[in-house]
């Protein structure tokens, strides 16, 4: 079994900033990617960015690239996601996930099997 926490959310300001972090524990952590993920109230579970197991190779969603970074400690079994330039439209619940298979590298949500509790992100015009 695999346990996630997510941690960092909260309330911001349009044009600010947050920074998520997940720590991770009951699996091999450095052979898997990791993934951030969002819902926003009424809409589907959506793909927000991926890590390669080495930390080396990552992926985006439009909608945020160019202002959210994620990255990946091996050593300490954690995985964050720094959140610049907020805009109202990034309002949702954040989860990190984690995939079935170890050295993919998964942008899908059917790809992930473990899931953190989430954090709310809530950014005010």
């Amino acid at each position: 079994q695999v346990q996630l926490v997510e941690s960092g959310g909260g309330l911001v300001q349009a044009e600010g900033s947050l920074r998520l972090s997940c720590a991770v524990s009951g699996r091999t952590f450095s052979r898997y990617a990791m993934g951030w993920f969002r819902q926003a109230p009424g809409k589907e579970r959506e793909f927000v960015a991926v890590i390669h197991w080495s930390g080396g190779t990552t992926y985006y969603a439009d909608s945020v690239k160019g202002r959210f970074t994620i990255s990946r400690d091996n050593a300490k079994n954690t995985v964050s996601l720094q959140m610049n330039s907020l805009k109202p439209e990034d309002t949702a619940i954040y989860y990190c996930a984690f995939p079935q298979y170890a050295f993919a590298l998964p942008t899908t949500r059917g790809e992930y099997v473990y899931w953190g509790q989430g954090t709310q992100v809530t950014v005010s015009s």
